[in-house]
C-alpha cells in the first residue's frame, strides 16, 4: 500500500492496454535540462510521450497515467522477444538532465522514493525480476538511460530487479547468452554497452570480456 502522497498530474498521452497484463517495469531518466521541461513534455499532446510516474530529485512522485492504461515511454524496443513494450509495462521517468545536459548522480531522496515506488508497483503486478529493466536495456541502439550512475545494486538488494555476483561458469557465446537473457543483439556492441551500463557500470567499453561473461553467467543462474 502506498505510504506517501502522489501528486496527480495527468498526461493526455495514453491509450488502452487491450487487456494485456503488466509483466515489465521500465526505468528511465528524463534527459532534459530542467524538471519543468520534462513535466511539460510528458504532458504535451503534440509530443506523444508519457510515463506512468515521474519522480523528482526531492522525491516528489507525480502520477501521469493510470497503471491500467498504456503510457507511451518505451518507443521502439524489445525484450525477451517482445516488441510492444508499452502494452506490457509500467514506466517510471526519473528527473535527471542525462548525458546530453549534464548527467549527475541521483540524489538519495530520489532513489529512496524510486525504490518505494518500484516495490509498490511490484506488489500489484506479476513482474519477474529479470523484467525490471533500464530503457537502455530494451533499446540499446537508441538509449543510455537511466545510465551508469543509477544504483541498480541497491535496488536489487531490496528485491527490485537483479544484480549479479561473479560466481558462475562463463558462457562462451556472448550474443547467444545476451539474447537468452533478453537483449536484442542485432547490434552486438550496443547490446554489450547496454549490459555494461546496467551491470558493469565502471567500464563501458562495448567489448566483451571475462568479467562481463561471469556477470552474465551469474544472472542466467538466477533466472
Amino acid at each position: 500500500m502506498t505510504t506517501w502522497d502522489t501528486i496527480e498530474h495527468p498526461s493526455p498521452n495514453f491509450d488502452s492496454r487491450e487487456g494485456h497484463p503488466v509483466d515489465m517495469l521500465v526505468l528511465h531518466y528524463t534527459g532534459m535540462p530542467t524538471a519543468e521541461d520534462a513535466k511539460k513534455r510528458l504532458c504535451d499532446r503534440e509530443a506523444k510521450v508519457s510515463s506512468h510516474y515521474l519522480v523528482d530529485e526531492d522525491g516528489t512522485v507525480m502520477r501521469l497515467v493510470a497503471e491500467n492504461c498504456r503510457a507511451w515511454h518505451a518507443g521502439l524496443s524489445t525484450w525477451r522477444g517482445a516488441s510492444n513494450i508499452n502494452q506490457r509495462s509500467v514506466g517510471i521517468e526519473i528527473i535527471n538532465p542525462g548525458h546530453e545536459f549534464g548527467y549527475r548522480a541521483f540524489p538519495a531522496a530520489q532513489m529512496k522514493m524510486v525504490a518505494m515506488l518500484c516495490r509498490d508497483i511490484l506488489s500489484r503486478h506479476d513482474i519477474p525480476a529479470c523484467n525490471v529493466v533500464a530503457h537502455s536495456d530494451i533499446a540499446p541502439t537508441r538509449k543510455e538511460d537511466p545510465g551508469e550512475l543509477f544504483d541498480w545494486k541497491t535496488l536489487a538488494g531490496l528485491k527490485i530487479g537483479l544484480w549479479p555476483e561473479i560466481n558462475a561458469k562463463l558462457p562462451q557465446k556472448p550474443a547467444e547468452a545476451l539474447a537468452f537473457y533478453g537483449y536484442d543483439t542485432a547490434n552486438l556492441p550496443k547490446a554489450i554497452t547496454a549490459f555494461q551500463r546496467h551491470f558493469r557500470q565502471n567500464s563501458l567499453t562495448g567489448a566483451w570480456d571475462d568479467e562481463c561473461a561471469a556477470l552474465l553467467a551469474a544472472l542466467l543462474a538466477m533466472l
